[in-house]
């Protein structure tokens, strides 16, 4: 721990000395390896921050600048200028600590068969068998939801079915039934009609929905111009079905033409940024990525924009965020410079827009509840009360207490344990309070935590159990229960957030309250029920252990009331027979055959249930 505090002093010094100038700097490890490339405005102002106090930093810092052993530095004339030459280098050296994302994402294509009976699928790759391929496409999205909406439409077969070979060989499938193929494995379907839709559907994915309809209409007007009434009722048919799959995609259609919106989520394990890219009003692509051991968000923001279009992405003239990185001027300048054009970077706050962001990362959070079998409603809430109680990741694993006991007898504690937020009842645990007679919720709450983390010493190698740190503690109780534990917490030199749940007259929970004050929560209705339960939850386990104490202690009470049998051979008689009934209706062999019981005991206890007969 020395030579790393003398280690960072010296980092510090050097970076002290730095001039208040633009510029790119370079962390190295001992090896000569570059492990991390930033930009700054002020190198000074910036590479010292790395190097001060370790506390504030999220642990993926703490950990690159654990392995600094020099650094080095490069002056730009301007912010901009480092902006360029930071994108440059991290292209070049791909540094460890930097966000690095893979460009796997390759071209797309819609093929159209080569047999007579002509079918559409989507593909990823071009391939030499014979059939027409039409593309390349860049959204795979895209081509697969145009594909999958044209043979819907105009009722084309996705079956491994050839023609006419199968004619008539079985039954049609449930897509004829539904109305979504016109099955000419029926052998009821000819050949030019077949080949019409094909053509239709082919119109309807080169030229779009609009241009479609309006092809679609002309044919109509000529069917029945000529008689063919029911040729111009199924045309009908398949104009109100691209209309209807249009008005589908107004659900995720926007007022601004050409944008992408990029969003963030974050678990403090785990960062996902996801996009969404809208192409004339329209939802035409979405991609996500996933980057292990995230730092701060906003920087991560501006590293995940640098990177990301410069991987041959398309650069939209609007570009929507959920939160604006301090360089966000400078990211519009270079994304600009590179399209041409002006291109605008927000941060809405109200509207549409809003919404767009939300659902965007809503579904980074959904990646990451997959990642970690998860819904992404318990994710939400999850997140929601990291942010409302100001923890540094969220809560994956909480461990919540009560205590319960009657005028101070049978003073009992109990721990649930709720993961990925929900209830764990394999670590639930049992603890009867033993340093004390009498009730006081404060020093029973103490003793409790006390003897959970001792266990914790003990098994702390296994990382299971006792031997895992949760996220965070839940008392059930206000200040003094806080004030109570603190210490142990303390004593024991564990870093984990506590709080109490505070409880309203009507016993519903209200407010947590740790070391800085009360934190209402009946605002946040997720966190308020999530929280609720967990209170009820904690209560009744708590309270069912108190009345399974109380209940066996008067059991044993009247059957150590009996001659001849004390606390041992009453645990065994209610261990063999379960209730007090079942000993009163056993008869002297059954009660003979009981382990620790003698012929002498038995009778006593049958004579004792018996004596009034």
């Amino acid at each position: 721990m020395c030579v790393i505090n003398e280690k960072l002093s010296e980092l510090r010094r050097k970076a002290m000395a730095l001039p208040l100038s633009p510029g790119v700097y370079i962390m190295k490890d001992k090896n000569k390896k570059i492990i991390y490339i930033g930009k700054a405005k002020a190198l000074k102002n910036r590479v010292s921050q790395y190097f001060g106090s370790q506390n504030n930093h999220p642990e993926k810092v703490r950990r690159m600048v654990g392995n600094v052993d020099f650094f080095e530095y490069i002056i730009c004339d301007s912010e901009f200028e480092a902006l360029i030459l930071e994108c440059s280098l991290i292209k070049q050296h791909t540094p460890k600590y930097n966000i690095l994302l893979k460009d796997d994402k390759g071209y797309s294509y819609i093929r159209v068969s080569g047999d007579k009976w002509r079918k559409l699928t989507y593909e990823l790759q071009k391939k030499d068998d014979g059939a027409t391929y039409i593309g390349p496409y860049k959204s795979s999205f895209y081509v697969k939801q145009s594909v999958e909406e044209a043979n819907k439409i105009f009722k084309l077969p996705t079956c491994n079915r050839k023609f006419p070979d199968d004619f008539g060989k079985s039954r049609p499938c449930l897509n004829y039934h539904i109305k979504q193929c016109m099955a000419p494995c029926r052998g009821k379907v000819s050949f030019e009609e077949y080949d019409e839709s094909v053509e239709q559907a082919l119109e309807f994915l080169k030229g779009g929905g609009s241009e479609s309809i309006k092809k679609l209409t002309e044919e109509m007007k000529t069917a029945s111009d000529n008689l063919e009434f029911e040729k111009a009722a199924k045309i009908r048919d398949k104009i109100a079905a691209v209309k209807k799959m249009s008005d589908k995609q107004k659900v995720v259609s926007i007022n601004v033409p050409n944008q992408d919106v990029i969003a963030y989520f974050t678990d403090g394990d785990r960062g996902c940024f996801q996009i969404f890219r809208f192409r004339n009003a329209q939802l035409t692509d979405h991609e996500h990525f996933v980057i292990n051991n995230p730092m701060d968000g906003e920087e991560e923001m501006s590293q995940f924009i640098t990177g990301y279009y410069s991987m041959n992405r398309e650069i939209p003239k609007n570009l929507t965020l959920d939160r604006l990185p301090e360089d966000s001027a400078l990211i519009e300048k270079w994304l600009s410079d590179k399209l041409g054009r002006r291109v605008y970077i927000t941060c809405p706050q109200r509207g549409e827009q809003v919404q767009l962001v939300n659902m965007c990362r809503k579904n980074a959070a959904e990646v990451l509840a997959q990642i970690k079998s998860r819904t992404a409603g318990e994710y939400s809430v999850l997140e929601e009360l990291r942010s409302l109680l100001g923890l540094k990741k969220i809560p994956e694993y909480i461990e919540s207490y009560d205590i319960s006991n009657l005028a101070g007898t049978e003073n009992v504690a109990g721990m649930i344990v709720y993961h990925n937020g929900k209830p764990l009842k394999s670590a639930y645990r049992k603890f009867k309070i033993k340093s004390f007679e009498g009730q006081d919720d404060y020093a029973s709450m103490a003793e409790v935590l006390d003897r959970r983390f001792d266990e914790y010493e003990k098994e702390k190698e296994s990382g299971e159990g006792f031997g895992r740190l949760p996220d965070l503690i839940l008392l059930d109780g206000g200040k003094g229960q806080v004030a109570a534990v603190e210490p142990i917490l303390r004593k024991h030199s564990i870093d984990v957030p506590l709080f109490g749940m505070v409880k309203d007259s009507s016993h519903r929970t209200r407010a947590v309250t740790g070391s800085g004050g009360e934190v209402s929560i009946n605002s946040y209705r997720s966190v308020f029920t999530f929280l609720s339960k967990m209170q009820d939850e904690v209560h009744r386990f708590a309270i069912g252990y108190h009345h399974q104490r109380r209940k066996n202690s008067a059991f044993k009470s009247s059957l150590t009331d009996i001659d001849g049998v004390g606390t041992v051979r009453a645990k065994a008689l209610l261990k063999h027979f379960r209730t007090v009934t079942n000993i009163r209706n056993a008869d002297l062999e059954e009660l003979e055959n009981c382990p620790k019981m003698t012929h002498d005991s038995a009778v006593a206890v049958y004579n004792y249930f018996h004596k009034d007969l």
